[in-house]
């Protein structure tokens, strides 16, 4: 599809859920850390059940939490939803949670740290998928100005800031583009990297700062903030 107004398409989301926070330094993995007394996984979900032609909602989780842990303050929860364990690399999670995605048009990659990515960002991905990318994913502007450094930290170079982005989630891909990808055995920091390397083109689309990651107790109270001031704003 190259029409700008292309059909819906079939979308799956696979929410990756199965980090260990060790950096975040809570007693429970990242995604059920609890802010205003709801897990990060919950606030994420909330967010990808609003995604336009939802077909398949997955979620992986650490070995050891089964549904009842990673949906316990979820509601509601989209029919046919699955709850599987990760494995010990981001890219094992991500291919476990693929497999059990169905038969769907696109899937998006979504880590539950972005909790809370609106939807609009989701819509802007889907949307250059369905109109014909191979991949889109959400980014920012760089604001920084970045160096490059070798091993024994002097400066080789200083990229151009214009032409960076600061990427987000969810990636967004056409399905069997993913699937391909993940077949293929090659590695790569994260999945538009991956197929990037079969050489797809992947698309930019604009990001969003509340698409933030939550990583570090610095994260955390960011997100601590934001939720209080949304329930500031409804008082």
């Amino acid at each position: 599809m190259n029409d700008a107004h292309a059909a819906p398409r079939s979308v799956g989301v696979v929410v990756v859920a199965a980090g260990s926070g060790t950096r975040l330094g809570a007693d429970v993995p990242k995604a059920f850390v609890q802010v205003a007394g709801r897990s990060l996984l919950s606030y994420a979900v909330e967010r990808v059940t609003q995604v336009a032609h939802l077909a398949r909602l997955v979620i992986v989780v650490p070995e050891g939490h089964g549904t009842a842990t990673a949906l316990g303050d979820v509601a509601p929860v989209p029919e046919g939803t699955v709850v599987l364990p990760g494995g010990a690399e981001r890219t094992d999670s991500v291919r476990a949670g693929l497999a059990e995605v169905g038969e769907v048009d696109i899937v998006l990659i979504h880590d539950a740290a972005r909790a809370f990515t609106p939807v609009a960002v989701f819509d802007r991905v889907v949307a250059a998928v369905a109109a014909g990318a191979s991949g889109a994913v959400p980014g920012l502007p760089v604001v920084d100005t970045i160096k490059a450094v070798d091993a024994d930290g002097t400066i080789t170079g200083t990229p151009d800031r214009a032409g960076l982005r600061a990427v987000q989630t969810p990636q967004g891909f056409d399905a069997e583009v993913l699937r391909a990808a993940y077949a293929s055995g090659l590695g790569a920091t994260d999945d538009a990297a991956l197929v990037e390397t079969l050489g797809h083109h992947v698309r930019v689309v604009a990001g969003d700062p509340l698409a933030f990651k939550v990583t570090t107790p610095e994260d955390l109270a960011r997100a601590q903030r934001l939720v209080a001031s949304w329930a500031a704003s409804v008082d």
